[in-house]
């Protein structure tokens, strides 16, 4: 594991000045500063602040051909993808367009049958769909690459709606509408909108373009912001960046379970993950319920996940969320072999380690190898590819990616040095996927290490931890703490994370494997817990922590989640 160093986030002084002056708690206006926040209508969480559909480039036109294909009584297929954000905004967009009275189905790939996306074969099987043959295909959280599978869908009479949020490549589909916020020619100001975002931006024009055609009153039509639950798990589950309008979709989803107001579906699976709906925050949807509909996804048919979010049959969601968590916990067993497998592996065939990380098993788990990159990332701090056989001939490989490298520009430069090496490959910044020609694999592996040094002109990469300076004394106690649990933290909007030095007065081991602790500092003494990690700490320590409430025995207490400490 490479230890990390510790750096301080630059505060903006005008800004917290400006943030105080508009009624924000003094910490809350540092923090926010911290992360960009310049003024008291960054942070509005009122619908009324969203930024509005018109702004999203040919959500408006999307919207006049899914409303002139209803007045036909047109077939609609939804073309989903197996991931969390695109369950969700499967999940959306059957909830909406039936509520809004559309004749409207779905079909989810198979990841280890078609692959991802509105490909050729995924046409055929929409063409053979039990509800029939389709008028129009509307994909979700996909498509913006799919040249190839438009095509094929309007040479076999259907159209296609595209709805996603990935980049797009040089070519785009030949569409009826391609509704991004990423389309070379859209201006919507946040680029970072997830799939289940978009869907849900088209769900509100269609509903807009409907009440225009007097089909529902001027403030008619289905609720959709009770489609918030749904909007804020897949936002959260895909790691986008939690700009203004996605932290307003985020709260505003938390806000309706925390007020029980969600689907059956996501209360089951609160239940099954044995967390309180009440106290939901970003953190329950990232790692409780997001981990348990992916499994659906990442080992059989991510149709039990959808299933599970569009039933509105409490016992049935139940029972669907149960098969859902059973299908986790062997996901956690099979990730769980292959990560020391594949940390085996590194140290086998990577006594040195370059600047970047590759593995491959052929019999690995296809649905799986994508969390084993995440782990040999963390563990090595490289870009890291893990691969197994998804054919003869054929590996198919999943990567995840540091700040410092953009795992997609690497792929793309290593498919320019090595033509007819990487069959296919798509992704972004920090997350990629590829299929590889088996008989390549070891020239692959020097040539992705050379793309990563030739891009970043480094072969090697440090973890920084953002602190956000000492947490003043004043603060650092239950109703602080339980400010900042309600407020929407996640992927570039961090979470704080506080640095202080502090007198270790006490600590043990529990269970083992976790450093239970008491620090002091001044005259405060705080309860602390460092979890998987067992080596003890000198008498001066300092602690970068996150600050967290501790419920025992119907009693409140501050304690410090430690993040990393290091010899005063």
């Amino acid at each position: 594991m490479v230890a990390p160093k510790l750096m301080t986030r630059h505060v903006d002084h005008d800004a917290v000045t400006r943030l105080t002056q508009g009624g924000t708690h003094p910490l809350l206006a540092r923090l926010w500063a911290a992360r960009g926040v310049a003024q008291v209508d960054d942070v509005k969480r009122q619908w009324s602040a969203l930024i509005p559909p018109s702004n999203l480039t040919q959500a408006d036109h999307a919207a006049a051909v899914l409303a002139d294909a209803m007045a036909q009584n047109q077939r609609f297929l939804i073309i989903a993808d197996y991931d969390c954000d695109g369950a969700t905004a499967c999940a959306v967009g059957l909830r909406a367009l039936r509520a809004m009275g559309a004749n409207v189905d779905f079909l989810v790939p198979n990841r280890f049958e078609t692959g991802y996306g509105l490909s050729p074969e995924v046409v055929q099987l929409a063409l053979a769909h039990p509800a029939g043959k389709p008028d129009i295909l509307i994909t979700v959280d996909n498509g913006i690459a799919s040249v190839d599978g438009v095509a094929a869908a309007r040479q076999a009479g259907m159209e296609v709606v595209v709805t996603d949020h990935h980049l797009p490549g040089d070519t785009l589909p030949d569409a009826l509408a391609i509704v991004n916020p990423n389309h070379p020619q859209c201006g919507f100001p946040s680029k970072n909108l997830a799939g289940v975002g978009v869907i849900f931006y088209l769900m509100l024009a269609l509903r807009a373009e409907l009440r225009r055609r007097g089909h529902f009153a001027a403030d008619g039509g289905p609720r959709l912001d009770r489609l918030a639950d749904l909007v804020a798990l897949g936002t959260v589950a895909d790691v986008v960046k939690l700009d203004s309008n996605n932290r307003l979709l985020v709260t505003q989803g938390l806000k309706a379970m925390r007020a029980g107001l969600m689907q059956p579906g996501l209360r089951a699976l609160f239940a099954v993950a044995g967390r309180d709906p009440i106290q939901a925050g970003a953190f329950d949807l990232g790692f409780a319920l997001g981990p348990r509909i992916n499994a659906a996804g990442r080992l059989a048919d991510m149709s039990l996940g959808i299933r599970c979010l569009i039933t509105d049959d409490e016992s049935q969601a139940l029972e669907l969320a149960r098969e859902l968590d059973t299908m986790n916990q062997q996901r956690r067993v099979i990730e769980g072999g292959m990560r020391e497998e594949a940390l085996a592996s590194v140290a086998l065939d990577q006594p040195v380690i370059g600047a970047s990380v590759c593995v491959y098993q052929p019999d690995w788990h296809q649905g799986v190898v994508g969390l084993v990159a995440s782990r040999l990332k963390e563990t090595y701090w490289r870009p890291s590819l893990a691969f197994s056989r998804s054919e003869p001939g054929q590996l198919r490989g999943s990567g995840r990616s540091i700040p410092d490298v953009h795992l997609r520009d690497v792929l793309d430069l290593v498919s320019k040095r090595y033509p007819g090496m990487i069959l296919k490959f798509g992704g972004h910044a920090m997350a990629a996927g590829l299929t590889l020609d088996e008989s390549r694999y070891e020239e692959f592996v020097q040539g992705f290490d050379e793309a990563v040094r030739t891009l970043t002109g480094r072969d090697s990469f440090e973890p920084l931890i953002e602190t956000d300076g000492s947490l003043e004394s004043g603060y650092a106690n239950v109703e602080v703490a339980q400010m900042l649990a309600s407020e929407v933290w996640g992927a570039g909007f961090p979470a704080p994370v506080f640095r202080d030095v502090f007198r270790v007065a006490h600590q043990r081991l529990l269970k083992d494997k976790h450093l239970k602790l008491s620090l002091q500092r001044g005259e405060q003494r705080f309860d602390a817990i460092w979890f998987n990690h067992a080596d003890s700490l000198p008498e001066f320590a300092e602690v970068a922590y996150r600050l967290d409430v501790n419920a025992w025995n119907g009693m409140l207490k501050a304690q410090l989640i430690v993040e990393h400490a290091q010899p005063a």
